[in-house]
């Protein structure tokens, strides 16, 4: 049988522990706080632990679990309450419950809430206290047990999984499935482990998945989410044997990403932080902003010029890797008194003659023949403009023509033999030599030159993981911890300064970067028609102040294509390239409009809460039919949202022409501006806002603020 053995209330969240009183495992269940609780009877009970963990040489879980999961294996069975205690710090409410076996192993869970907070943070320390060597083969950042205590153990149909999916230029793709469609119902004997583990495994953490997952209960409208904030292979798992799921997640296990830890005694290990949360209605989209909000505090206290959202200009889609002093003047030029703020240096500046810059990246020389006066007569030309200059690092990584890549004792191997892929290898991020080379070629470069603004590409992945620790896995863990402790240094040494996260576009969207940065690159889809409905979707899982979207005209682009590509800004951070040294005085006219719109539009990207409209758009590459992002000013955690801003987008077919998204019910707007390349027809009718737009690839964005 089970009992309550205690209840938080966390703001509108309820935490509520739940002890098996014959093993004296506790449970951790997560409501909204005016829901109640009570422990009923299901059908073939198996007791849950607000900890997984797996030792090796401890029996793994029946049920034929081995190679699906670890979780519930006898690591976790022989645990305990040890106490629980609820304590404040840095004004945070922490509850640590403290769990133990027999060997002297300690688990310490800690669950923190900010007030005013709507999500809440989740990790566990592992301490050793034993007299010899544990070996950790898998240890969860959080477990949510009892979803949904309001399903019937005879109703199906009625719980959801919710994922973000990500691929190369297509990233955040969300997908909704059945528990059932999943096969994650119980068997008629309640035997056999149903379990979907899903995650990514390598250096680059949004690679197929994004760290995300919302459990839905659709009967009583309750949804439950999960961020893990990792920069390296990690995993979630949905797990259901009995009546109830849970859904736990953390570092990529032994199995799903051959990760093994050797805790000497005394040592503790803590593993990664979650963010996880739950509320009752408001579909994915509000348990979503609920997580991403608890970034908010951290962003507020970033740069002081990014406070205002400015617009960037990066050249790399004017020049494609081939930035020189006399086309960077140039460039110049063509945007003074544009509205810019940054002007970034993108990949190209250090390679040497007849070498592209895809292969070239680790020696970081500047060219002579690209800057033959030098980069400071460029950087101070940037600097003359009145704009703050950036540079592009790939920090990690080293290209099959620079010098570095013969250098193997600082690369990183895997099986004694250099870690190689089809065009780099890795600095081995963990040795005090490579910090400090990297401290001389990047910070100290950063420094000569003045640098305000360092975008750190990142443009292939590890894999599994290296050579150098218990096992690939670790290897993997500690070489990403390394990375991220050299970021904190670039921010220790330049104060102020303002750090672009890229990996290809879009492969390090997950908390932890996002962090440690200002802004990141949201995708590679530098020019394409899908470019909306990527940043619209990105808004599930980043703050759209930190998503940098793409604008990238051409001389041949119509005034219509131009307003489609400047409309896609708004959905984020605005970033502008291309043909700009050939535009003409019309085209020059509807950016000059869009940039004003955007900086109108920046506080409520900056403070906002965002809603989707429209049908399912099946294909990113051709798509059809329309969508509309309406995002209302507050935010998350506040209530009062009078501005608002719509943005539609048509498609290529697939809608006729009438496109209708309903108004907030807190209220009355009156329409104050509209941006579109040519007047457009846009009215609020009956509690709705209507676009008319017969015409595809069209973009109509929308001001209004409450009456």
């Amino acid at each position: 049988m089970k009992k309550v053995y205690s209840e938080f209330i966390l703001g509108d969240m309820k935490a509520c522990y739940v002890q098996d009183e014959e093993t004296g495992s506790v449970e951790l269940v997560l409501l909204p706080a005016d829901v109640s609780y009570e422990v009923a009877y299901r059908e073939k009970p198996y007791p849950d632990s607000l900890v997984q963990v797996k030792l090796s040489g401890d029996p793994y879980a029946g049920g034929y679990a081995g190679g699906r999961t670890m979780r519930q294996s006898a690591s976790v069975l022989a645990l305990s309450l040890e106490g629980q205690e609820e304590k404040e710090e840095n004004g945070k409410k922490v509850i640590c419950t403290t769990l133990a076996d027999a060997r002297g192993y300690r688990y310490r869970h800690s669950l923190s809430w900010e007030t005013g907070k709507k999500s809440l943070l989740s990790y566990t320390e592992f301490e050793n206290a034993s007299e010899g060597i544990a070996e950790l083969e898998m240890l969860s950042s959080f477990s949510l047990s009892g979803i949904s205590p309001f399903v019937g153990a005879d109703e199906s149909g009625l719980m959801k999984l919710h994922r973000i999916r990500s691929v190369w230029s297509m990233e955040g793709r969300a997908e909704s499935q059945l528990l059932e469609d999943l096969q994650l119902e119980p068997s008629w004997a309640g035997h056999a482990v149903r379990c979907e583990r899903f995650g990514q495994v390598g250096s680059m953490p949004v690679n197929g998945y994004f760290p995300y997952a919302v459990l839905e209960d659709t009967k009583s409208d309750i949804f439950w989410g999960a961020q893990l904030c990792h920069n390296a292979s990690w995993q979630m798992e949905v797990y259901r044997r009995g009546d109830d799921a849970a859904l736990s997640g953390g570092l990529a296990d032994y199995d799903f990403g051959h990760w093994m830890k050797e805790i000497v005694p005394g040592e503790k290990f803590v593993t990664p932080t979650a963010i996880l949360s739950v509320c009752k209605g408001g579909g994915t989209w509000e348990i979503s902003q609920r997580m991403t909000a608890a970034l908010d505090g951290i962003v507020d206290k970033g740069p002081e010029p990014e406070q205002k959202l400015p617009v960037i200009f990066n050249e790399y889609c004017t020049t494609w890797g081939c930035p020189s002093h006399e086309n960077i003047c140039g460039i110049l030029e063509a945007i003074k008194d544009k509205g810019f703020s940054y002007f970034v240096i993108d990949c190209g500046w250090y390679k040497q003659e007849g070498i592209p810059w895809d292969v070239a990246m680790g020696d970081y020389h500047v060219s002579k023949e690209l800057f033959a006066e030098g980069l400071d007569k460029t950087v101070d030309a940037i600097k003359s403009y009145g704009l703050k200059p950036g540079i592009w690092f790939e920090i990690d990584n080293v290209g099959e023509k620079a010098e570095s890549y013969q250098d193997t004792e600082h690369l990183l191997k895997r099986n004694d033999a250099p870690l190689t892929t089809s065009m780099r290898r890795f600095w081995d991020m963990r040795q005090d030599w490579v910090q400090k080379y990297l401290d001389e070629k990047v910070i100290g470069m950063l420094k000569k030159y003045d640098f305000s603004y360092m975008k750190m590409d990142y443009n292939d992945t590890i894999g599994v993981g290296c050579d150098g620790a218990e096992s690939l896995g670790e290897g993997l863990r500690q070489n990403m911890e390394a990375s991220l402790a050299f970021i904190r240094r670039v921010k220790q040494e330049i104060p102020g300064i303002i750090l672009e996260n890229c990996s290809s576009g879009g492969h390090k969207l997950e908390p932890l970067m996002m962090s440690e940065c200002s802004m990141a690159s949201f995708s590679d889809a530098h020019e394409c028609e899908e470019i909306p409905i990527i940043a619209a979707s990105l808004h599930q899982v980043i703050l759209p102040r930190q998503s940098q979207i793409w604008a990238v005209i051409r001389e041949d682009d119509s005034l219509k294509r131009i307003a489609y590509s400047i409309a896609n800004t708004f959905l984020g951070r605005m970033c502008l390239s291309g043909d700009v040294t050939k535009l003409s005085d019309a085209q020059w006219d509807v950016i000059d409009h869009g940039i004003a719109f955007y900086k109108k539009a920046a506080p409520i990207i900056k403070d906002g809460y965002s809603r989707l409209y429209g049908p399912k758009i099946v294909s990113y590459r051709h798509p059809e039919g329309w969508q509309c992002l309406v995002r209302t000013g507050g935010g998350v955690e506040h209530e009062k949202r009078n501005e608002l801003m719509a943005v539609f987008h048509s498609f290529n077919g697939g809608h006729d022409g009438m496109l209708e998204v309903p108004l907030p019910v807190d209220g009355e707007y009156r329409i104050e501006e509209v941006y579109s390349d040519t007047e457009a027809d846009v009215c609020m009718e009956n509690g709705k806002l209507v676009c008319r737009i017969p015409e595809d690839m069209r973009a109509v964005a929308v001001l209004a603020r409450g009456i």
